[in-house]
């Protein structure tokens, strides 16, 4: 009898919801269509509970995985990043939601495992290295708010590699972007406005892409956002 290999298995931190329409209460989830592109390439999706890193090791919950996902959400908190001030358009903020994301970015890129950062992921892997966010993009006229856009992807970059183009349509839904850029992260897309829609860190000894739009939108329609999973997948399957 073949022997297959067992799928990855890719760790996804929960996202806490207040309801849910199959539950009496309020509930941990992950959007079907991102556990959906994770499974399609290969590999065992896992949302993992968002516990309080004093109370619990973060380092040693992730080593048990192949590889991670930070997915999108509500807003982190400014005050993570050094503002002194809150914009009225900051939603969703969840204090242990933050602590808990912050500390998987972190460990997870000290671990060197493969790590695939969207939207709030990628603002999250930012402020853990230093960086900071602009808290609004400006209203209805300049956000990127259930839109499909173009972005540009920078040669020679992991995401141009996984991606095989120079350009690409995403689908975007994010009212905050990238201000200062954190220590050791290059920018690897920008759509037409300027804004980083994609960051990598060189020099890296694990797979990392983080991007602001939305791939799982789309992949089970658009090869060239579902590759963004199967490049995931992929390193982690091969433990790099």
């Amino acid at each position: 009898m073949t022997r297959t290999h067992p799928r990855p298995l890719i760790a996804i931190p929960a996202r806490f919801a207040a309801t849910t329409s199959a539950l009496r209460y309020a509930a941990e989830v992950n959007a079907r269509a991102l556990v959906e592109a994770v499974w399609r390439a290969g590999g065992e999706p896992v949302s993992i509970h968002p516990a309080d890193p004093a109370a619990a090791d973060v380092a040693k919950r992730l080593a048990r995985f192949d590889g991670v996902l930070l997915p999108g959400g509500g807003d982190l908190a400014p005050h993570r990043y050094g503002a002194t001030d809150t914009h009225d358009s900051v939603y969703d903020v969840d204090d242990l939601q933050d602590v808990f994301d912050l500390e998987v970015a972190r460990r997870t890129l000290d671990l060197g495992l493969p790590l695939l950062a969207i939207c709030r992921g990628l603002q999250v892997v930012n402020v853990a290295l230093g960086g900071s966010l602009e808290q609004d993009m400006g209203g209805a006229d300049r956000e990127h708010r259930h839109i499909v856009h173009p972005v540009a992807i920078q040669r020679g970059t992991l995401l141009a590699q996984a991606t095989g183009a120079e350009k690409t349509e995403v689908s975007c839904y994010h009212h905050q972007r990238v201000d200062r850029i954190g220590v050791g992260l290059t920018v690897t897309a920008r759509a037409a406005d300027g804004t980083v829609e994609g960051l990598e860190l060189p020099g890296h000894p694990g797979w990392f892409a983080a991007v602001q739009w939305h791939p799982e939108d789309t992949a089970d329609q658009d090869p060239a956002q579902q590759v963004l999973f199967d490049a995931l997948v992929d390193a982690a399957h091969h433990g790099h």
